[in-house]
């Protein structure tokens, strides 16, 4: 065997210029983890390289790999994704894996943007305010959960009740309101932060609903389980497909 012509291209698309040192210390591995990924993989559907790069940097934050994030931002911001973008999916990912996992990558981000002449701090992207967070975060689960959202930040036991509202608050009000991700894009990051940690399956469950019912169809998840796959390995992936056929029961 050797490395397919495909993948050969993609990989140069993604590292231009770039020869790996694995080449040389281990070819067999290498020849077949390109092959899968970068050929069989990529070419298994039609995601666009965009949405797949995306995917594939929350997958990586999820799944804690902080290595290959450092290596596969570059290739998302040369597949077109936005430094704001980048951005966005690390603020988000936050709420969903805490700053306790997150602020190795913000670090790693700012240090790839900088290292590419990208000057910091990026424009703004909060639309809300300290006095109508609440609010615009209670708006934002209506629009993607649905009407059943509405009183939901004021409900559940009274000693845990503060949890619910800053679900709306915080991680809605905060987040999901922000300027550079779309509804859409910002429900997909949220599913692949919880695919790639794993633990998180009734999570996992309400937000592959969710997804399919702001137009990220079962269809489209399935692309996405797919072609994070080489970054998560078979168990999460298969865990996030059942996550999937469950949320369409």
């Amino acid at each position: 065997m050797s490395i397919t012509e495909k993948a050969n291209k993609y990989h140069e698309k993604m590292f231009p210029s770039y020869v790996s040192k694995f080449l040389e210390t281990d070819p067999e591995f290498i020849e077949r983890f390109d092959n899968f990924a970068f050929d069989e993989v990529v070419n298994n559907d039609d995601l666009d390289d965009r949405a797949r790069m995306m995917a594939i940097l929350a997958t990586l934050m999820g799944c804690q790999g902080i290595d290959e994030y450092q290596t596969m931002l570059p290739a998302a911001l040369n597949f077109g994704v936005t430094p704001v973008e980048a951005k966005e999916i690390v603020y988000q990912a936050v709420a969903y894996l805490g700053i306790g996992r997150v602020f190795p990558f913000l670090h790693a981000t700012n240090d790839v943007l900088t290292a590419r002449g990208v000057e910091l701090p990026l424009p703004g992207q909060a639309t809300t305010t300290a006095e109508n967070r609440l609010e615009a975060g209670v708006q934002a689960q209506v629009d993607i959960f649905g009407e059943g959202m509405k009183e939901f930040w004021k409900s559940g036991p009274e000693e845990s009740r503060h949890i619910n509202y800053w679900l709306a608050d915080n991680c809605f009000g905060d987040y999901y309101t922000r300027g550079g991700l779309n509804y859409q894009q910002r429900e997909m990051i949220t599913f692949c932060f919880l695919a790639a940690q794993g633990g998180c399956e009734p999570q996992l469950v309400s937000h592959a609903a969710a997804n399919m019912r702001i137009g990220n169809n079962k269809a489209f998840l399935i692309k996405v389980i797919s072609q994070c796959l080489p970054y998560i390995g078979y168990p999460r992936s298969l865990n996030a497909l059942r996550c999937v056929n469950d949320a369409c029961k």
